[in-house]
């Protein structure tokens, strides 16, 4: 029994290593100079450069235009993320309720026919989507980015098994109390779904924080650049005698990894409780 928890151990472990040892390599390569990086690779021991790539990502101005900087892309990315996430559990759970609660005719077909959208990824849609945000004048906008995007068959898919499984008798009991559609959504099935809205929050922010074709495609404007976008902005930008600032790609690489990691570890709970509870 011991060998067996022992392996389990070494295993767990190894996992963990592989997983993390890219992102301590990135973070060690990051502290030493560009032209070290060029000429040998990933660095397995910290430069002398210390913290200087995240202070010139975050607060140098560069880019093509020399305007935009480190918290510039990262408030993007954040407007991104949350914009993502808090539009696509509103929608999902509007349509959820919807279909649950309101028995219009063919409200199953039309949630399969929701669903049947997981097999139309991004790039099959995009194009048609970029028409739209171009005729509608959402281009290098907010809006642009993440409105087209918030529909999504997955929350729809989740909130409504959700739904589902929450008690007929409940149902009742608010309408006896008088009760509306609305005021039983808002008081009722919205506390019920805390744990539901942070699993689906974690999976959404981190999808959307993560985008980069649609980005790419959508904004021109430096000033809506996001991180991941701003790491492929800095291999294009070439410096002195044609060497990309690695030491800053690594660092922007670091810096991206960090708000969804919080998330995650802030939401964890809630994450494992939301995908696995079936006590309402």
């Amino acid at each position: 029994m011991k060998r067996l928890q022992i392996w389990d151990h070494v295993i767990l472990l190894s996992g963990v290593f592989f997983m993390v040892a890219p992102v301590v390599l990135a973070f060690i390569t990051s502290t030493h100079d560009a032209v070290t990086i060029y000429r040998s690779g990933l660095q397995f021991g910290f430069g002398d450069q210390g913290l200087q790539a995240y202070e010139d990502v975050l607060f140098r101005a560069g880019g093509f235009t020399k305007e935009v900087n480190g918290l510039v892309m990262l408030k993007n990315s954040l407007i991104l993320g949350l914009g993502f996430a808090i539009g696509k559990i509103v929608i999902s759970m509007l349509a959820a309720y919807a279909i649950v609660y309101f028995r219009f005719p063919m409200a199953t077909f039309c949630f399969w026919i929701i669903f049947s959208t997981l097999l139309l990824p991004l790039e099959v849609r995009i194009l048609p989507s970029y028409e739209i945000v171009q005729q509608l004048g959402m281009v290098n906008t907010y809006q642009g980015l993440i409105v087209p995007l918030i529909a999504s068959a997955t929350g729809t898919f989740f909130f409504r098994q959700f739904f589902m499984s929450v008690p007929d008798e409940l149902t009742e009991a608010a309408r006896i109390d008088g009760a509306g559609p609305w005021k039983f959504f808002i008081d009722i099935l919205v506390p019920l779904s805390k744990t539901m809205m942070a699993a689906i929050f974690i999976i959404m922010f981190v999808y959307g924080w993560n985008q980069y074709l649609w980005p790419t495609l959508i904004t021109t404007d430096e000033s809506f650049f996001t991180l991941v976008r701003g790491i492929k902005q800095i291999l294009q930008v070439w410096v002195g005698a044609q060497i990309p600032d690695y030491d800053q790609i690594m660092a922007m690489a670091i810096l991206a990894m960090l708000p969804p990691v919080i998330v995650v570890v802030i939401f964890q709970s809630w994450f494992v409780k939301g995908l696995v509870e079936s006590d309402k």
